[in-house]
């Protein structure tokens, strides 16, 4: 049994939930804060981030490991190619959204999403980056229909939670979607996800999740 850790607001954590809900594998949830520093979370994840998964072999951290993992223990269905070659194209894919893109409009999430401030520095710093990336990022992926082609991929489970949260954090703060300014549709794109029952389930726990915060 496979336990994913963390809460339904993380896209890192949805990233793995949309594996795990796309191969059918048979997991559970449990809720973990971000920062934890008992025993129990740092023992799975040293630094205290989220997501992190408790298997049958021990624990494990970090969001692409852990993709991995699943994918070497529940091969099928695939969401890698079965060439060295394909496998390759998927992770630099991935790379990009990870580090290239998410990471950096992360850093506009305190004031876009969370009632903070970004300097005006680190502001014209992640335009200048984001600008340069999103153009490298447009020339790899393919969109047709999916990123990196005609099925969905485990590219695809970084994607559908990353790009949204680029496109409305730019948004927030240049007045611009700079995703949609690189012709990266990801409204589209996100909408074609979003029949897919994978991303209804993590969709609804994530609107779930926050309604509760709300609320509480």
């Amino acid at each position: 049994m496979i336990t994913l850790c963390g809460f339904p607001l993380s896209n890192y954590y949805n990233k793995v939930k949309l594996a795990l809900l796309e191969k059918g594998v048979d997991f559970t949830e449990e809720r973990v804060a971000i920062g934890a520093t008992d025993e129990a979370v740092l023992s799975c994840s040293p630094l205290g981030k989220i997501p992190f998964l408790r298997t049958a072999h021990g624990a494990l951290c970090e969001s692409q490991p852990m993709l991995d993992y699943i994918e070497a223990v529940h091969p099928a269905p695939a969401l890698l190619p079965a060439d060295a070659w394909g496998r390759a194209k998927q992770h630099e894919l991935i790379t990009f959204l990870d580090l290239h893109l998410e990471l950096v409009a992360r850093e506009l999430y305190p004031q876009a999403f969370f009632g903070g401030s970004v300097s005006e520095a680190i502001q014209a710093s992640v335009r200048k980056r984001l600008d340069k990336h999103l153009a490298g990022f447009r020339r790899l992926a393919s969109f047709t229909p999916y990123v990196a082609g005609p099925d969905f991929t485990m590219a695809d489970c970084a994607a559908y939670v990353h790009l949204p949260l680029v496109g409305l954090s730019t948004r927030i703060i240049y007045g611009e979607d700079l995703v949609l300014a690189h012709g990266i549709d990801w409204k589209a794109y996100a909408k074609r996800v979003s029949e897919r029952p994978s991303a209804q389930r993590v969709d609804a726990d994530r609107k779930g999740d926050q309604a509760a915060r709300q609320a509480g």
